[in-house]
């Protein structure tokens, strides 16, 4: 039955046409990805396809009674909403109802009256009545699976990541008809997507996303729509299907143009032979010169992008890890840590979010110091480091300023020079582009201008923060060929389970506590190993040791909190109230602009803080468990 009905969409901005006379379709229970380039239209057409915005001309109709939701990149989220309230927010029975009995039961804990406990009796028999406790269960496991336990924690107070979550866990307790996702697995970890996975797998909602996860998009679709050159074509099968079906059609397309390319030189030589007095050429033959004329030079070609630049020498020492140990408050991050890295090396860095990954990248280009230990970097070692957080600008800087702050002339792998200008064309920066202030880049263009810099410096020592956010299919490709023939040390994090698959030769496994385990393998075959473990219940394999000693893990579960435990309980929730009221006025003093100094010495401040808030979280969550 079709659910979903779009007829000849068409969208422009300004001269810039997005897409034309656009017609497709759903039937119910289809689960479909949208492929695109950046800054093409993807996220247009969902917002039109959500009624957000308006197409300039065509038709979108959805089978009457629909419940459509879309999740957008950076959704719209009340600040004053609790994280529950903004979950619970709907006119319907069993989530109004929940949404009472929370309130009640809140009202009888803060300020317990007989009133109080009357509206709490009769929230309790309205939950009875609508059989509501299974749905209570399945929220409380959403947000849980999806990192939100603290469910009275205001949305004000949430970070970017975070709020992309919350909405992420409305859209699946309310099981709408219709889903509408804008880069879901943005944010997430790896044990977070696979579970969304399953999750998406088992509806039977009709689904639509936009995902550079192609993981993902294997398992979960089997209809793909492919947005090129202003015009829609539809794949029915997975992923796999769609790439063997688009290298045919691009053959087939660069033999017809080379067709093409060839008749229009042999007529061009005819029209040129003419004699400029004779009237009696064949009008039918002039015709179909200029029809050829327009096909041919009307072909848009899409600038490749070229990852092509030189790297410093490297020499034998890359850097060194001995005994590293940190902690924020109570919590280890790394425990005893030594380790030797190597030329042409390539590991990748995967665990929970919150569990040290960053803070180890940082420890190891010296961002941070260790509480004891000692890391030493080679001599001859120049470090390029692509951080999660994305490239840092002002807000008048034009794109071609940030590249001009690096260097006015670049050195190409092959020894040539290239003007920082001529390096952003490479980038797929045309020229009316680079005049561009960086602020007004879309998401994925900024991720690429920040890449642009870290190379640009030339390393022999690259580590990468979630490099995949924000990129999409074409350019990661492109990255992924790059960093496969890139010669000096890589490290990545990343929760892009093929971008790991394709590039790192062993793992670094952050296990929580200061533990990391070192595997020989990139993450399918960890994957693999840690199902097995689990199956079989079998004791650690030697081969795989882990790079810290396990120490005395006993079931943190079963024991109290010890009167320190409860001290620095009572002591991080002040804190994080007064982190929290920081980092409004932070965001506050940003939003209303200033001197440069000023708005990069607060922006360094709210970093820090945010990193600062994220630990003193995840400690007072592993506290609160044991309270």
């Amino acid at each position: 039955m079709n659910v979903l009905s779009v007829e000849k969409l068409t969208k422009s901005f300004g001269e810039q046409r997005l897409f034309q006379d656009l017609s497709f379709g759903l039937d119910q229970g289809q689960k479909a990805a949208l492929i695109a380039r950046n800054g093409t239209g993807k996220t247009t057409l969902l917002r039109i396809l959500a009624g957000q915005e308006a197409p300039d001309s065509g038709q979108v109709s959805f089978r009457k009674g629909l419940r459509i939701l879309y999740v957008e990149q950076e959704p719209a989220l009340d600040p004053q909403r609790s994280i529950l309230e903004t979950v619970l927010a709907s006119d319907a029975p069993i989530p109004r109802a929940l949404a009472d009995y929370e309130a009640a039961l809140d009202e009888q804990t803060r300020q317990p009256s007989p009133a109080a406990e009357a509206r709490l009796q009769q929230a309790l028999e309205r939950m009875e009545s609508l059989k509501a406790w299974d749905f209570e269960a399945q929220v409380r496991q959403i947000l849980s699976v999806l990192g939100l336990e603290r469910v009275q924690q205001k949305v004000g107070t949430l970070s970017g990541g975070q709020r992309k979550r919350l909405a992420l866990a409305s859209a699946l307790v309310h099981e709408p008809d219709f889903l509408i996702l804008d880069e879901p697995t943005n944010h997430l970890d790896i044990d977070m997507i696979e579970w969304l996975e399953q999750y998406l797998s088992r509806s039977r909602l009709t689904l639509l996303l936009v995902t550079h996860d192609r993981y993902f998009l294997d398992r979960i679709c089997s209809v793909i729509f492919e947005l090129e050159d202003e015009t829609l074509y539809t794949w029915q099968g997975n992923y796999e299907y769609y790439l063997e079906q688009k290298t045919e059609r691009e053959a087939a397309a660069a033999a017809s143009l080379d067709r093409a390319r060839n008749l229009f030189r042999r007529e061009l030589d005819w029209m040129r032979r003419q004699p400029k007095a004779r009237t009696t050429k064949s009008k039918a033959r002039q015709d179909s010169f200029h029809d050829l004329e327009a096909q041919v030079s009307n072909r848009r070609r899409e600038s490749e992008l070229v990852l092509d630049v030189r790297m410093t020498r490297i020499g034998s020492k890359i850097a060194e890890m001995k005994k590293v140990r940190k902690y924020y408050g109570e919590q280890c991050i790394v425990r005893d840590f030594s380790y030797t890295f190597k030329r042409g090396e390539r590991v990748g860095l995967v665990g929970p979010n919150g569990v040290g990954k960053s803070t180890f990248l940082r420890l190891l280009l010296g961002l941070e110091e260790p509480d004891n230990g000692k890391i030493e970097l080679g001599e001859t070692i120049v470090p390029g480091y692509f951080r999660q957080e994305g490239l840092a600008y002002r807000d008048d800087q034009r794109v071609i300023d940030v590249v001009k702050e690096i260097a006015e002339v670049m050195i190409l792998s092959d020894g040539s020079k290239v003007s920082a200008s001529q390096l952003l064309q490479h980038f797929q920066f045309d020229y009316p582009r680079q005049q561009t202030h960086v602020h007004l880049l879309s998401g994925g263009e900024k991720r690429r201008l920040h890449l642009l810099t870290v190379l640009a410096r030339h390393p022999n020592l690259l580590i990468l923060d979630e490099p995949t956010n924000d990129l999409d299919l074409i350019t990661l490709n492109i990255l992924e060929e790059f960093l496969e023939s890139y010669a000096g040390c890589l490290i990545i994090v990343s929760h892009d389970r093929y971008f790991l698959d394709k590039l790192v030769d062993h793992l670094f496994v952050f296990e929580g506590q200061g533990q990391i385990r070192d595997f020989p393998g990139n993450y399918r075959q960890w994957h693999e190993w840690k199902a097995q473990q689990q199956k079989t219940d079998r004791p650690a394999d030697p081969l795989l040791p882990t790079a810290a000693p396990a120490g005395n893990r006993s079931n943190t579960r079963t024991r109290k909190l010890t009167f320190n435990e409860q001290k620095e309980y009572r002591e991080l929730e002040a804190k994080i109230e007064r982190l929290e009221s920081r980092k409004a006025e932070l965001e506050g003093l940003l939003a209303g602009g200033g001197a440069y100094d000023q708005l990069q010495g607060w922006s360094q401040e709210l970093q820090t803080l945010l990193a600062d808030l994220e630990r003193s979280t995840d400690r007072w969550l592993e506290l609160a468990e044991l309270a």
